[in-house]
This record gives structure tokens, sequence and C-alpha cells, in this order.
């Protein structure tokens, strides 16, 4: 009896400290944990058809590991320079998560859906949404949507830059959490209906500074943007190696949760958000790099990641032992 009852209470304690080391995590670091693992798994299934899928799989390991080593640090210090390292390490993570998903959506899905998103736009307006828009296209107006389009990685960062020196930290942890949780589904979508865009498939890509001209930046930006999508200058059939991420649009679905709360963290940020959003969601279709269902479905998924968000999060919260979120008291 005495053997089992010292069984039972190593059992306990080693339960006792995995609860406890798990309590150093934030609910970004978990979804950044879940969502890796994910990867890792999906990678060992297909592992014939991903070639560095390998890579990938050490590359998520070292990943999930720095977030616990983050998270755990951050709690044991009292340097603020740990603190703002735990908030702000997800910045770059999604930029990595979408270049390896790059390497992983056309070998597993090996089809883009372009065809049912055209279909769907015409059974919606009876015409393509870019080619009805180019009659009103303008360098000054090609100009300004494609410097606003190119702001969108720098507005989830605005907003926590606003929420973390006002020292709101339960809103920018929950705002952390809801931008990169909606990152991360966004991409689950990229998975699910891969596609290129009507810059391919409506509209001819080597011509489109001809078609669509700006003023000064207009170029510069485009190949920027190009580069991020593994298509820079040059590139021989560009459709065959640009990212697929246009179902949902992305840029759509997190402009619209940064905007949303914005609003609802009654942050004065709002008052560029608003504005900025409305327009940088207008030049995703105006620019051609999306159909109108994208910003449809980008809606749609806002919508479900900011409702199932906020359950995520606040049960985390209570696992945890910490001060659950509501917006009139964040």
């Amino acid at each position: 009896k005495r053997v089992k009852i010292a069984q039972n209470n190593n059992r306990n304690n080693r339960m006792n400290e995995i609860k406890s080391f798990l309590k150093n995590l934030n609910s970004f670091d978990l979804v950044v944990i879940v969502f890796f693992f994910l990867l890792t798994i999906i990678n060992i299934i297909y592992c014939n058809r991903v070639e560095q899928w390998l890579i990938f799989i050490c590359l998520n390991t070292c990943i999930i590991s720095l977030v616990f080593l983050i998270a755990f640090i951050e709690n044991k210090s009292d340097k603020e320079a740990w603190h703002i390292i735990h908030y702000w390490y997800v910045a770059p993570l999604v930029v990595i998560t979408f270049k390896e998903i790059y390497f992983m959506i056309k070998p597993i899905r090996q089809m883009d859906y372009d065809y049912l998103f055209i279909q769907i736009d015409r059974w919606l307006f009876g015409t393509d949404p870019t080619h009805f828009l180019y009659q009103f296209s303008h360098p000054i107006i090609t100009e300004t949507l494609q410097i606003v389009y190119g702001t969108f990685y720098l507005l989830p960062i605005m907003l926590g830059v606003f929420l973390y020196r006002k020292k709101r930290y339960l809103a920018m942890d929950y705002a952390v959490f809801s931008i990169i949780y909606g990152f991360y589904i966004s991409y689950l979508g990229y998975f699910a209906l891969p596609g290129i865009g009507p810059r391919f498939t409506l509209h001819n890509f080597s011509t489109i500074n001809e078609f669509l001209p700006g003023l000064f930046l207009t170029n510069i930006l485009r190949e920027i943007v190009n580069i991020g999508e593994s298509i820079p200058a040059g590139t021989i059939n560009p459709a065959d190696l640009v990212q697929r991420d246009v179902f949902p649009s992305g840029h759509t679905m997190i402009t619209l949760i940064v905007m949303y709360l914005s609003v609802r963290l009654r942050s004065r940020s709002r008052y560029f958000f608003v504005p900025v959003g409305s327009l940088l969601i207008v030049a995703t279709v105006y620019l051609w790099y999306h159909y109108v269902i994208d910003l449809i479905a980008g809606f749609a998924f806002m919508v479900f990641s900011v409702w199932s968000g906020k359950i995520i999060f606040n049960w985390w919260r209570r696992k945890t032992g910490k001060e659950e979120f509501e917006y009139n008291k964040a």
C-alpha cells in the first residue's frame, strides 16, 4: 500500500508540475503550438508529396520549443524585454507560417479553384468585378490603394502598439490572440480551396503595370508583394509558382478583425483603422488580387473567428486562473 501511495503521489506531483508549466502559456502561445503541431501532422501524412517535409518537422519542433521557452522565461523574469518578446514573437511567425504553407498547399491539393470563384462572382454580379472596377481606374486611385494595400501587415502591429503604450495588457493579450488565431484560420481556408486570383485568371499578369499604372510607388510596392508571394520579377510561369492564398481574403479578414477590435476596445486608433481598413478591402479587388467571393468569405471567417476566439480565449484564461476578457472591462 505504501508503494502504491508513493507512486500515486509521484504521479500527482508530475501532473501538477505539467499543469504549472502549461500555465506559463498565454492563449496565443496555445494557438501557435496547436497550429504548428497540426502542420507537423500534415507534413507527416503527406511526406510523399511535400519535398521539404523533414525540414518543416524540425522547424516546427524548434518553434514549439521556443514558444514554451519564451513563455517560461517571461513568467519567471521581471524584465520588460521578455514581456515585449513574448507579445511580439508572433509577428515573424505569421510570415514563417505563410511561407511554410506555400510549399505544402500545391503539392497536397494539386488543383486550384479559381473557376469556382469566377462562377460565383458572375452569378452574384453578372460580370467580373475586377473588369467592372477597371472603368473607374486612375493612376491617383491606383497609387493610393496600392499604398494602403501595402499597410496590411502594419495594421495589427499598430493596434498592438496603441494598446501596449496604454498598458492595456488584457486587451493586448486578446488582440494578439485574435489576430494570430484569425491568420491561422485563414491559412486553413487556403488549404481547403486554393486559388491564385484574378490578376492571373481574368487579366494578364505581365501587363498589370501597363494597364493599371500608378504614379511613383505602385510598381515598387507591387514588386514587394510579388516577392512575398514567391514571384519576383523575371519569374517564368508565375501563375504556377505564386502562393495559393486568395480564399478567404486574409487581407479582408484580418483587417476587419483589427477594425472590429479597435472599435469594441474603444481605442482612439479606430479613427485611423476604420477608413484605412475600408480602403484596403476595396483595394483587394480594384488591384486584381481577389474575387469578391474571397471578401465575402473573409467576412464570414472573421465572424466565426471573433465568435469562437473569445470562447477559446476565456476558456484558457479560466484554466490558467486568470481574469476573463470582456470588452467593457479590458
